[in-house]
């Protein structure tokens, strides 16, 4: 039986949005960018030269509503509105539509499932539907000439819509599928090892299928449709695998990036060596479009994967159902086990603070009955609790390329999120602390307290042979036991105001609550975070913020490549429009 990890992984890590300022339309001013309305847009004559220069691939970008509503065959179906797979082939649709939506344009720009009209939101104007490096290169010079805003998206499965901006020109690398597997890996004259070498539009499932092939397992996300090439690894990567191997940026051996000069380099220890620091853990879009990255393989193995669901019959529960949780943490060290947690709000009429608690916990090398002895405590204690009941418990073994593969991802919804990275030191000295946290949480509206069980600092095997090559992970990685994000979700019907609240919750309420257990100033994973921090620069990347700041003015001088959030972007405006 597959174990059915799909539902909890996107419970976890499926919502989130920016909350980006009012663009002031028509600007002259030669510290902002060219939108549609100012004296500097290129012309249509423009457009059209450019799109015959990279052979008819430059297209008009709609929110994928839109898209839904003019289907030759109809409109999309629930399956397909809901499919990360499908909205990956759509160049304005972002995995949470939330992202697509211009709530803070004035007036607001929507473009809802459904509705009767539907605005441009926030989504690019066109996209660069790339299928060479030439085609990179090409849409990069001309956003520099033009002076545009840009935007860089390989599936849009994106925490914090970095791959979208509104009226930006998009480069779009899907088709860049590309996979080659090699037993010698050499970066100089320096023998890597086993490796595999990927194009930025490929999946995380398909990577497992081929590694699978080759006898090869590589360290890449729980999630189907993440690129692996793409964000996440910019943004460090952590995986079911990362307390046995590593984090994804760990891994990466050497990338290949078109920076914002055009010019496409070839990125490693050895060859531009501080743009390769940059590029493992510096954050995602701020560096230039990865046509491809290299990543370090080892030799598959079995592993088994246990699935738990335990039903909460209220707040009170559910937090003493977490201080057992945080008691038992280091439980599952012993054979470097990964495990994905999520307790969500399941509110019913007869019992508005009912709660389910998910558990996804893989364990390398480990039998079903040597898993199922290690998760027994846990078990035994959880269920001693009154109030605490088993919803279901399974137990997988098999290849480990096959426990993370995952066909698709669910998406279509809304949400924002934010995150710390918990201390190991909280859950050895105070895990009584955890559960008067996760209550309050929950009383105050949190549609879901989950995250991942880490241990990467005690990285084993081949990593440590790379130790020497600096990265830009930021270093609270490494002293973490868990990476915990909050998520507050709503339906399109939410009105304005409500939608509102809820982007900004986590720094007005939340954030004081969870740093209970962070500690004040922690860090956080820049892919799973709050696009709102008001100090990204120290949450996201810690001491090194200020040397990735100078290797951005070295690679891209002019600031093409600017994210929310993002090395350089206290430079810009929220739009990333209008210097500040």
């Amino acid at each position: 039986m597959k174990p059915a990890t799909t539902s909890l992984v996107f419970i976890l890590c499926a919502l989130f949005d920016p909350s980006w300022g009012v663009v002031q339309r028509g600007s002259k001013s030669p510290t902002c960018r060219n939108i549609p309305g100012s004296a500097g847009y290129p012309s249509a004559t423009a457009w059209d030269a450019f799109n015959a220069s990279i052979s008819g691939r430059l297209v008009n970008v709609v929110p994928s509503a839109k898209y839904c509503a003019n289907l030759p065959g109809g409109p999309c179906t629930d399956a397909q509105w809901t499919s990360s797979l499908f909205r990956s082939t759509i160049p304005g649709a972002m995995d949470q539509i939330n992202w697509e939506q211009g709530y803070d344009l004035n007036p607001p720009s929507l473009c809802l499932r459904n509705a009767t009209t539907c605005g441009q939101g926030d989504v690019p104007v066109y996209s660069v539907e790339a299928e060479t490096v030439a085609d990179i290169q090409a849409g990069v010079k001309f956003a520099g000439k033009q002076n545009l805003r840009m935007a860089v998206k390989s599936s849009g499965h994106d925490l914090l819509g970095r791959s979208t901006a509104p009226n930006s020109l998009l480069i779009h690398t899907s088709t860049f599928q590309d996979i080659s597997f090699t037993d010698a890996f050499y970066v100089g004259s320096k023998n890597k090892g086993s490796a595999v070498t990927i194009g930025t539009g490929v999946h995380a499932n398909t990577l497992y299928e081929r590694s699978k092939e080759n006898g090869k397992i590589v360290v890449a996300a729980a999630a189907g449709t993440v690129c692996p090439a793409g964000g996440y690894v910019q943004g460090a990567g952590h995986s079911a695998l990362s307390p046995l191997l590593g984090l994804g940026a760990d891994n990466a051996l050497e990338f290949k990036v078109v920076i914002a000069s055009g010019e496409l380099l070839q990125v490693n220890d050895f060859s531009h060596p501080d743009l390769f620091y940059a590029l493992r853990g510096g954050g995602a879009g701020s560096w230039g479009v990865i046509v491809s990255a290299t990543f370090r393989t080892y030799p598959t193995f079995n592993a088994t994967t246990s699935t738990i669901l335990l039903n909460v019959a209220n707040h009170t529960v559910a937090g003493a159902l977490s201080t057992v949780h945080a008691q038992h943490i280091f439980d599952w060290d012993s054979v470097h086990a990964s495990q994905y947690f999520g307790l969500a709000q399941n509110a019913t009429a007869e019992n508005p603070e009912s709660a389910v608690l998910g558990l996804s916990t893989t364990m390398p090398h480990t039998t079903v009955e040597q898993s199922k002895a290690l998760m027994a405590p846990f078990m035994d204690a959880a269920l001693a609790l009154p109030g605490v009941t088993l919803v279901s418990q399974d137990f997988h073994y098999g290849n480990i390329n096959d426990a993370l593969f995952q066909a698709d991802d669910d998406a279509g919804t809304n949400g924002v999120l934010g995150s710390r990275l918990i201390p190991e030191a909280t859950y050895r000295d105070s895990p009584e602390k955890v559960g008067p946290v996760y209550k309050k949480l929950l009383d105050g509206g949190a549609a879901l307290i989950g995250g991942i069980m880490l241990a990467v600092h005690s990285v084993a095997g081949k990593v440590a042979e790379n130790a020497h090559v600096s990265s830009a992970v930021h270093p609270a990685w490494r002293t973490a036991k868990t990476h915990v994000i909050v998520t507050n979700g709503w339906e399109d019907s939410a009105s304005l105001a409500e939608i509102r609240t809820l982007r900004r919750a986590f720094q007005a309420t939340q954030l004081p609550v969870l740093e209970r257990l962070s500690g004040l100033n922690a860090g956080a994973y820049s892919n799973e975070g709050d696009v709102l921090e008001p100090h990204f620069q120290t949450v996201f990347f810690g001491p090194n913020y200020a040397k990735l700041s100078a290797i951005k003015e070295k690679y891209d001088p002019g600031d093409l490549f600017i994210v929310g959030a993002g090395v350089g972007s206290e430079r810009w405006d929220e739009w990333g429009v209008c210097k500040v």
